[in-house]
């Protein structure tokens, strides 16, 4: 079976996806605000790269860019940011249309339950500090049955 990382393109889609999220992140004055520090400028690679990992490519990010623990890392100490993580989420659904994956297509519902529970999930349990991120983690893997075991 065709894995969600193959079925979104690869990298090529991967990297659009990633790009036009980050788009529309930036121009919403909530989610915003989570660049607000600055990010690097190699941010829609490294998400692209990811994704890609998560979603059954190869090891894109961990093989050059660190482990899990370090991307929760990134992510962690905020505080809870219900309203943010919502609208990250309402903006990743719309980079999904704008790709053109439209509603009610598998693959698009897919890579929305992803985001949305990496985004809800992994990227918001450490609120307090991160220095509460365990060290060793490994990026989850989604499949099209959801998160893998």
């Amino acid at each position: 079976m065709q894995t969600l990382y193959e079925a979104v393109g690869g990298m090529d889609g991967l990297r659009r996806l990633a790009a036009v999220w980050h788009r529309r992140v930036m121009a919403d004055e909530v989610v915003e605000h989570a660049f607000s520090h600055g990010f690097h400028p190699d941010h829609t690679e490294r998400l692209a790269a990811y994704w890609a990992e998560a979603l059954g490519g190869p090891k894109a990010y961990t093989g050059v860019y660190g482990d899990e623990t370090a991307v929760v890392r990134m992510h962690s100490g905020n505080g809870v940011h219900a309203e943010m993580d919502r609208r990250a989420i309402a903006c990743f659904d719309q980079a999904l249309e704008d790709i053109g994956l439209a509603n009610g297509d598998r693959l698009r519902q897919a890579l929305f339950d992803y985001f949305a529970w990496a985004t809800t999930t992994t990227m918001a349990r450490y609120h307090r500090s991160k220095d509460d991120v365990p060290v060793g983690l490994s990026i989850p893997q989604w499949s099209w049955d959801g998160l893998q075991v």
